[in-house]
């Protein structure tokens, strides 16, 4: 049985501000990911509290709130084997510093805050990032 998934990306606004959506796109479509849905979006910092509700607690909430409703963002649905692993594979570590090379956050990656991108952690939260965005 194939292991076929679906996970949620997001290329953050200091990627789209510096006009590397088309680089991001590729790395993920040369590494056998497809992209099911792309769109371009502006969201507000109470969809950001919202979308990053499982955060509430910790520190650098409130940031990443204001971070990703700070500009556009891209939002797509990634698709293929082991999606969800294979995109975290891709993104590297939070901190571009320890992200491996060749890694987005490495290629990309300004700071652990502006770090280019957001993927999926888990099947079950693939599932309600893509709704959220996505709603049919």
């Amino acid at each position: 049985m194939s292991n076929i998934e679906q996970t949620l990306s997001i290329i953050k606004p200091d990627a789209v501000e510096r006009n590397l959506i088309e680089d991001i796109k590729k790395i993920f479509t040369e590494n056998n990911l497809s992209i099911k849905e792309s769109k371009k979006i502006h969201i507000s910092k109470d969809e950001a509290a919202d979308f990053y509700k499982v955060h509430q607690s910790k520190p650098f909430y409130n940031d990443l709130c204001l971070y990703l409703s700070s500009g556009p963002i891209v939002v797509m649905i990634l698709e293929g084997k082991n999606a969800i692993k294979e995109n975290r594979k891709l993104m590297g570590a939070t901190d571009p510093k320890d992200a491996e090379n060749n890694t987005i956050r490495k290629l990309y990656g300004i700071s652990i805050d502006k770090n280019s991108v957001h993927g999926s952690d888990s099947l079950e939260n693939a599932k309600k990032e893509i709704e959220f965005f996505f709603k049919s």
